[in-house]
Formats: C-alpha cells, sequence, structure tokens
C-alpha cells in the first residue's frame, strides 16, 4: 500500500517492534491529551502489553512499517474492553501513529487490517475512546463504522486540565 511517498506495509506486531512502539506511544503519553497515561514507559514496562496481544485471537496488534527501512510507523490495537468475563465478545481499539507520519492514510490502513483480522473472531462489539478535541481520530471512526454513544465529560485530567472523551461504538457481529 501506498501513503504519501512511502510505501508502507501492515503486519502483526512482534517483539521486536518493542522499542519503537514504546517510542510512538511516549511521544502520546508527553505531548497529548490523546492517552491519559501520564508517565513514560520504557520498553521493559511495556512488555506484558505486547505479549497481551498475540498474533491470533480477539486482542491483536497491527503495526505498519516503511517497506524499504522496515521503520515502524504506527500500531493499532484491540483489547479486552473490560475485565469481567461477560465483555469477552467486547474489544477496546486504538490507533497510533508516528508523529512524523500523520495525515498519510497509515491510521486507516492499520485499521483495515486490525478489523480484517477480527473478522473470523468471536468478538461482537468493538468500543474506542477519543480525548476530545480530535477531530482527525473521530473522522477515522466514522470512516469504519463506528457511531458516537456518548461523552463522558471532564473524565481524565491531564496537563493541569480536564478533558472529555467521546465513545464509539462498532457492530462486528
Amino acid at each position: 500500500m501506498l501513503s504519501g511517498r512511502t510505501e508502507v506495509q501492515v503486519r502483526p506486531g512482534a517483539e521486536t517492534d518493542l522499542d519503537a512502539l514504546t517510542e510512538i506511544y511516549n511521544h502520546y503519553v508527553r505531548e497529548t491529551a490523546i492517552t491519559f497515561d501520564t508517565a513514560v514507559f520504557t520498553a521493559r514496562e511495556r512488555r506484558p502489553w505486547l505479549l497481551s496481544h498475540p498474533e491470533d485471537g480477539p486482542y491483536r496488534l497491527m503495526v505498519a512499517t516503511d517497506a524499504d527501512s522496515q521503520a515502524v510507523l504506527g500500531y493499532a490495537t484491540s483489547s479486552p474492553y473490560r475485565p469481567k468475563s461477560a465483555y469477552v465478545t467486547s474489544v477496546e481499539t486504538s490507533v497510533y501513529v508516528a508523529p512524523d507520519v500523520g495525515r498519510r492514510g497509515i491510521g486507516t490502513l492499520l485499521y483495515a487490517a486490525l478489523f480484517e483480522a477480527l473478522a473470523g473472531e468471536d468478538v461482537h462489539r468493538a468500543y474506542a475512546g477519543v480525548a476530545l478535541p480530535n477531530e482527525a481520530s473521530q473522522r477515522l471512526h466514522s470512516r469504519f463504522g463506528f457511531h458516537h454513544v456518548g461523552t463522558y465529560r471532564e473524565v481524565g485530567r491531564k496537563f493541569g486540565r480536564y478533558w472529555d472523551v467521546a465513545w464509539y461504538e462498532k457492530d462486528l457481529g
């Protein structure tokens, strides 16, 4: 797939991606309210997260790489929605792209691959929380058939202010 001037490949995540994935995520921790984590992670601290996303099953990690350099450009995940057993057929999805490659369709490629991977799994619904404002993420989720189901007002505090989170739902059944 072509995105901008970069040929992009999407594949399941691997342990060799851990440093790059941690670096991408830490950018969002430090610089944005897109995630409500407030302290950066080491790769070692993020390893259990990576290992909780195998190549099969409902909890996936898809990674976009530059076809030439193999540099990691971003990733998308499906993770447990809530820990209680009745939620097992629901997942929470997210997508993060490297800050220097935004607005080139990489998030779209990642979500397309993620939902294709989930098509054969016993997953009924996908949910996504979007810290507001974030028009790009809202458009991405709408493009993939997510519908806004509600907004939690001032649910998280980061950078000395409160943030709203809009919640989206997608039928996968």
